[in-house]
């Protein structure tokens, strides 16, 4: 159901698509049609994140013929999909390395649901480009801050403050500046499931964003998460993230190399942490759809004397550029 919904979203955002599926729901026969944008709505399955959705339209929405303003709702925080706080944090930062800025550029969280059931609400609104900028991004820089929400809805406020007190008994350790927000949602913004859940990210000196984050378990499925634990859970998953390293976190990296592909016909460079198993998937997409390869250098943990090993991705773009931009 929520690749049906998926699909359907897909639609709404382009004109002219094409769109059949067998009975059995086995064939996808899809025929794209003009990516259009401007303002939308749509409701998202409840069985996974708004985050799955998200990823979709952050890879489409800067090359659309109006600026996109989309309203979706659904479950924000989940434990698979990446949720809307790191999104924000650190996906709309890398838009901007690429040249996609100014206003317009914002997700808002206005509503936060958890699952099962959901009944959170965002607004994603990202600008158009005619063409993007090719990146030289190498040095990640020293960690300077950590920031991060603790968000409990349906659940006492003290939640929050237990997280926030745990994760911070491991981060005081390695940094000083650490502020972590608390998030009390109450009323009809609380959505309809209890729990509770944690964000946090680590940013540098060179402006890199790094995040990790954890939420309690669905009401009714496995067991009890205790707040202490979850906030201690989600500052090692940080401090693993920094081991990694890179200039861009797992999450983001299918996202970056795409944009890189995507960009002007110059050379774009980007170091990133060890490859997840779905950016390495993506690869192979990018190879079939665009021809193109990257370079593909790693860097051992001595020469860049920090965390794990590196690996140094650089390409030359295929010079995309958005004609069906409206001219004004």
């Amino acid at each position: 159901d929520f690749e049906a919904s998926f699909i359907r979203l897909i639609d709404k955002v382009t004109n002219g698509s094409r769109i059949e599926i067998n009975q059995t729901g086995t064939t996808l026969y899809y025929q794209p049609g003009l990516l259009y944008g401007g303002s939308l709505e749509h409701d998202c399955s409840p069985s996974r994140g708004i985050g799955y959705y998200l990823e979709g339209l952050l890879c489409l929405a800067p090359f659309m013929k109006h600026p996109l303003k989309i309203v979706l709702r659904g479950v924000t925080n989940d434990q698979v999909d990446p949720s809307v706080d790191v999104l924000k944090a650190t996906a709309l930062p890398l838009l901007k390395k690429f040249g996609i800025d100014g206003e317009s550029l914002e997700i808002k969280i206005s509503r936060r649901g958890m699952p099962p059931k959901g009944g959170g609400e965002i607004l994603f609104a990202c600008p158009v480009r005619k063409v993007l900028q090719p990146v030289q991004f190498t040095d990640p820089g020293k960690i300077k801050r950590i920031r991060g929400t603790a968000y409990s809805v349906r659940v006492s406020p003290q939640m929050a403050n237990r997280m926030v007190e745990s994760a911070r008994s491991i981060l005081n350790k390695f940094l000083p500046d650490i502020y972590i927000y608390t998030d009390h949602m109450k009323g009809v913004n609380s959505g309809k499931s209890p729990g509770f859940g944690m964000c946090l990210t680590a940013e540098t000196i060179n402006g890199t964003i790094l995040s990790a984050e954890l939420a309690s378990n669905p009401q009714g499925q496995g067991a009890a998460v205790l707040p202490e634990e979850l906030g201690q859970n989600c500052a090692k998953l940080l401090l693993e993230e920094i081991y990694r390293g890179g200039c861009v976190d797992s999450t983001n990296q299918s996202l970056a190399l795409l944009l890189m592909t995507l960009g002007q016909r110059d050379v774009s460079k980007v170091l990133l942490g060890p490859l997840s198993p779905y950016t390495i998937e993506f690869l192979r997409h990018l190879r079939s759809f665009f021809q193109i390869m990257f370079k593909i250098e790693t860097k051992t943990a001595e020469e860049e004397h920090m965390g794990g090993e590196k690996v140094l991705m650089t390409c030359v773009g295929i010079g995309f550029c958005n004609l069906s931009k409206t001219i004004r």
